[in-house]
């Protein structure tokens, strides 16, 4: 069984109530991974979540730990937490770049999905800052460098351009509308099969031995909202994306 190591989709909220003269702080730790977890599992594939607050000392450090996942799927969080361990922030010990050997995963055969957000690509506040890192030279986009939100609170439907790829195959041309979206800018020789806004939404590439894909909206709500989660579609997108990355 082929195995997908899904890294993100989780947060931590610090919520202060304030009660007249009193205050109080509640903290609440929560998760949107499902439906991309059920979609990945639903194609065959071992999903493996990773959270964000786990990632931070637990993503791997080595080739050969990134080599026993067939695709590695980051959604939703930030370089930084690749690029500042506690082992580094905290302790001030040089470890190794995990962006770079993400990078070198792709390039020596692996496959790598970035999954829009506010902490992904260049991010909310340009926080996220993938374009800054190693792992900008296997993405099948360019990463502008200023804080990439669209935000369509009206909502905005993606136009498929390449209904015959193999990640498309079998998916209708009317999609649900999405509430938002990461500006990137499509890179040569990358296909872009489908666009949102007249960007890219979703774009595949080969690089080295291995190949990568994109998906510019979320996964989960806001930006992707009940009605893509509950899509008809929705696990079958996933499954051809994987199909094809790890063929």
């Amino acid at each position: 069984m082929k195995k997908v190591l899904i890294v993100g989709e989780s947060w931590v909220k610090n919520i202060t109530h304030i009660k007249g003269f009193d205050t109080f702080v509640t903290t609440h730790y929560e998760e949107a991974v499902k439906w991309l977890k059920e979609a990945v599992e639903s194609g065959g594939y071992e999903a493996v979540h990773m959270p964000a607050h786990v990632a931070a000392d637990s993503f791997p450090y080595k080739l050969e730990e990134l080599n026993e996942y067939d695709c590695i799927i980051l959604s939703d969080i930030g370089s930084n937490t690749f690029l500042l361990s506690n082992s580094t922030f905290i302790d001030c010990n040089s470890k190794p770049d995990r962006l770079e050997l993400v990078k070198e995963y792709v390039n020596s055969g692996g496959a790598l999905i970035m999954v829009g957000g506010y902490m992904s690509f260049t991010g909310i506040d340009a926080k996220a800052r993938f374009g800054e890192t190693a792992i900008k030279d296997v993405l099948p986009i360019t990463m502008i460098d200023k804080d990439d939100r669209v935000e369509k609170p009206a909502g905005i439907t993606p136009v498929v351009v390449d209904s015959e790829h193999p990640v498309l195959k079998d998916i209708p041309k009317e999609w649900p509308q999405f509430l938002g979206y990461n500006k990137t800018i499509a890179k040569d020789n990358c296909p872009v099969l489908a666009t949102i806004g007249g960007d890219p939404f979703v774009a595949v590439g080969e690089f080295g031995k291995g190949k990568s894909a994109i998906f510019s909206s979320d996964c989960a709500p806001h930006w992707g909202p009940r009605e893509f989660t509950d899509w008809k579609y929705y696990n079958k997108l996933w499954v051809n994306m994987l199909d094809w990355l790890t063929c």
